[in-house]
């Protein structure tokens, strides 16, 4: 049996044979698919690209995107209030369900997969696969300064350092507090909290040493940043999919077809990239989501 038919087996049976009678139907003119995302630039594009792929196959969309941190659009999730958002496995693991992350990416997916359905009655979806794993990132000027490239060069230096970080990060358990236990140090200056769009900006013009960044991130290239070494592998693979309500997905099995076929495209090069449209050159998320999906023959 396939990946995707133990999802769908698995949210029929949450819901019974009437689920079942509905899932064979397919999509019902009318209805509606609720997405939604969190407050970042990857999260509103994989959005926009969720609910265009589905709009282009007739669902009708709500959108609720740039909802705010993981906490908000999780609750929406099992609340009802969306159907399905973008989420990352290291999140899910570190976050949401307080496991150990494996090294081993098809590890993790399997293990948030599982928990998922039995805690949450949310199915995951395929992963992409690029790595979107957190990171601390600076200018060359600053890491040549303080001779850093690695994140223990940077616990020692941290007391000469600004940090500029989201909340999210100074609460969480892969964010500093996890990161002052597996190093060390990381004893800042001082720490200063921006929305997660102006961080770069203001290592731009000097206000901080160190940002809080993901690997994907299109700031990194356009800036020529350096993004310190893990090397204690203290951060897990972050790898994105669509988190969807079992409920909706055994309604409309189709919703897994669709958005499976995206996946495989979704590569680090490719997300950077596509990041890199709307942080460096300013374009909007839904055009940058459709000249995508136009362009490898989703329209």
């Amino acid at each position: 049996m396939t990946s995707n038919a133990i999802r769908r087996s698995t949210a029929l049976a949450l819901l019974g044979g009437a689920a079942t009678i509905l899932a064979g139907c397919g999509r019902s003119a009318g209805s509606k698919i609720t997405i939604g995302s969190k407050d970042f630039t990857e999260e509103l594009i994989l959005g926009e690209m969720y609910a265009q792929i589905l709009e282009q196959n007739g669902f009708t969309i709500d959108r609720r995107l740039d909802l705010g941190g993981t906490q908000i659009a999780m609750e929406a999730l099992r609340r009802g209030d969306i159907d399905l958002y973008p989420e990352y496995t290291g999140t899910a693991l570190i976050t949401q369900l307080r496991a150990k992350p494996s090294r081993d990416a098809a590890a993790n997916i399997a293990l948030v997969r599982r928990e998922y359905a039995s805690r949450y009655r949310l199915e995951w979806l395929e992963p992409a696969p690029f790595n979107d794993t957190q990171a601390l990132a600076t200018t060359q000027a600053i890491a040549a300064k303080y001779e850093m490239r690695t994140l223990s060069d940077l616990a020692k230096a941290a007391p000469h350092l600004r940090l500029g970080a989201i909340p999210e990060f100074t609460k969480r358990e892969d964010g500093l507090p996890g990161l002052q236990k597996a190093y060390g140090g990381f004893a800042f200056a001082d720490v200063k909290l921006f929305e997660i769009g102006l961080k770069y900006k203001a290592l731009e013009t000097g206000r901080v040493d160190v940002v809080v960044a993901f690997g994907t991130d299109g700031q990194i290239d356009v800036d020529k940043l350096l993004v310190f070494e893990d090397d204690k592998q203290f951060w897990p693979t972050y790898q994105v999919a669509p988190v969807v309500r079992a409920a909706t997905l055994a309604t409309y099995p189709a919703i897994a077809t669709h958005l499976d076929k995206l996946a495989p495209l979704l590569t680090d090069g490719v997300m950077r990239g596509l990041n890199a449209q709307v942080d460096g050159e300013k374009k909007d998320p839904a055009d940058v989501a459709r000249t995508f999906l136009t362009g490898h023959g989703f329209a």
